[in-house]
């Protein structure tokens, strides 16, 4: 361990303290250093991890690190261009590319972080500049996490006004009249060591230890899980696309390629508890709705039984409104990763703050309490898309009734429609269009057009049960996406 990791100067009060260098901290401290900010961000470890989620990220995440001046973070790391998604259903395809550039709003450049170039992408053995640069359609990026968590780092390391500290984050620090005055921080060969700053930042991620700082019920719930392999050398039917595998009797398969030779599946299973025998459960539950092409790779994987379990968790934001904190990222936020939006989210976040915050004095506490009370209303219109998205669709996509069922298959078929059907649901997907009105009308045209459906099935003679059937989808769609939407905009 390099001893400039754990000499962090600990009679210094820091403009900020990150605590957690995953994908959220290091943006956020390498954001206010440019703005002349003096950052120490704290992190366990700063090897590099090995972890299956945060590796596609949609082109709402490739806009923000282009606004945060970090998009070169993608270079460099074998990182495979995504185009848009392939949706199979019983053996059906649909093809859907990410939107034209031209229909998003144009990327905003924030002062004093972008600078020399360094919101654009370079060429490297697999981005091409000239694709994602001069294309007319917005781009996503998948890669192996950790390479790009690294390149995020090196990047935040590089900033003058940064400390790094390699130690445990034990404790948030509180004054006399409980407002947070930054961590108390064990490091090798220093002990228990008090680090105070004006503000601090809780980006420790899915499993946040400090999260409950700002309130002991903000605690995710669990409904479902993904089970991660790695496929080797696998032949994916559609290249540089993610994969959305549908069934009327399974689950969705998610897959999608995360460097030149490694190809990442992840199986849902719609129980907070998996089976036992997960070896058993692929083979009998999933092997028999893997695309041929795929068959080869997915066997071996299995054969091999290197799986990796994920609780797919969910957790509406709260406003930050105790004195010196601030919780960020999936610390704050999370949503079902059916969408891959968390990134997304994360860091338009950082974006936001950076806009707001960026040029105010930190030394104002109260000031930047009531900017911070702002922020949690201000993030809503993109923030609530994308987790409403996830919920809706992994409820659609696991449905497990026959009304839900019945939804999945008019979603396909709405799929299937092109032109207005396609464009407008992937620009919700991909993260360009931050408009929960707009998502509402989309998921009810969806609802009406499988009602639809069922009467063009029935005819006249079965039109008494088509309106039984049609009533009880409208129903199902309400229950399935009202609740969520409401909780997300009102709370």
């Amino acid at each position: 361990m390099s001893n400039s990791l754990t000499n962090a100067d600990e009679s210094v009060t820091y403009d900020a303290i990150v605590i957690g260098a995953g994908v959220i901290g290091p943006c956020i401290a390498t954001g206010l250093a440019r703005k002349g900010k003096k950052v120490l961000i704290v992190e366990r470890e700063w090897a590099q991890p090995d972890r299956i989620v945060g590796e596609l990220m949609q082109p709402g995440g490739v806009r923000a690190l282009r606004s945060l001046g970090m998009v070169k973070s993608i270079n460099h790391i074998d990182a495979i261009p995504v185009t848009g998604y392939s949706v199979f259903y019983d053996g059906q395809e649909v093809s859907i590319p990410y939107p034209y550039k031209a229909d998003s709003a144009a990327v905003p450049k924030i002062k004093d972080l972008v600078f020399d170039g360094n919101d654009q992408v370079d060429d490297d053995e697999t981005i091409r500049r000239s694709v994602y640069e001069d294309g007319e359609r917005e781009m996503g990026v998948a890669f192996v996490h950790g390479r790009f968590l690294n390149n995020l780092r090196n990047i935040t390391k590089r900033e003058a006004n940064v400390t790094c500290l390699q130690g445990d984050c034990v404790q948030v620090l509180k004054s006399d009249n409980n407002e947070v005055i930054g961590a108390k921080v064990q490091i090798e060969g220093r002990g228990k060591v008090d680090f105070h700053g004006h503000i601090t930042f809780v980006c420790d991620g899915i499993f946040s230890h400090f999260r409950s700082e700002l309130s002991p019920d903000h605690v995710p719930s669990i409904g479902s899980s993904f089970v991660g392999m790695s496929l080797m050398n696998a032949d994916i039917p559609a290249k540089n696309h993610g994969h959305v595998i549908l069934g009327h009797d399974h689950s969705p398969i998610l897959v999608y390629q995360i460097s030149d030779t490694e190809t990442r599946i992840l199986c849902a299973y719609n129980a907070e508890k998996l089976p036992r025998d997960l070896k058993a459960w692929m083979i009998k539950d999933v092997q028999p709705h893997i695309p041929e092409s795929l068959r080869p790779s997915f066997d071996a994987a299995v054969a091999q039984g290197k799986f990796k379990p994920m609780a797919n968790k969910y957790l509406p934001a709260r406003a930050n409104d105790v004195m010196g904190l601030c919780v960020i990222g999936d610390a704050l936020n999370m949503r079902h990763p059916l969408t891959g939006g968390g990134m997304t989210v994360g860091l338009q976040d950082v974006v936001l703050f950076m806009q707001k915050f960026g040029d105010l004095d930190f030394s104002d506490r109260a000031t930047i309490l009531d900017e911070l009370l702002d922020f949690h209303y201000e993030r809503k219109p993109y923030d609530s898309v994308i987790n409403v998205l996830s919920i809706a669709l992994y409820s659609l996509f696991a449905a497990d009734t026959n009304n839900l069922k019945e939804l999945q298959r008019g979603c396909f078929k709405y799929f299937q429609r092109g032109g207005d059907c396609v464009e407008t649901p992937v620009s919700f997907l991909a993260g360009v269009k931050p408009s929960p009105f707009e998502l509402t009308r989309v998921f009810f045209a969806v609802a009406f057009y499988t009602i639809y459906l069922k009467f063009e099935e029935r005819g006249f003679l079965g039109l008494p049960m088509a309106l039984l059937e049609g009533i009880m989808i409208l129903i199902t769609a309400i229950r399935v996406f009202t609740p969520f939407l409401m909780g997300e905009l009102m709370g």
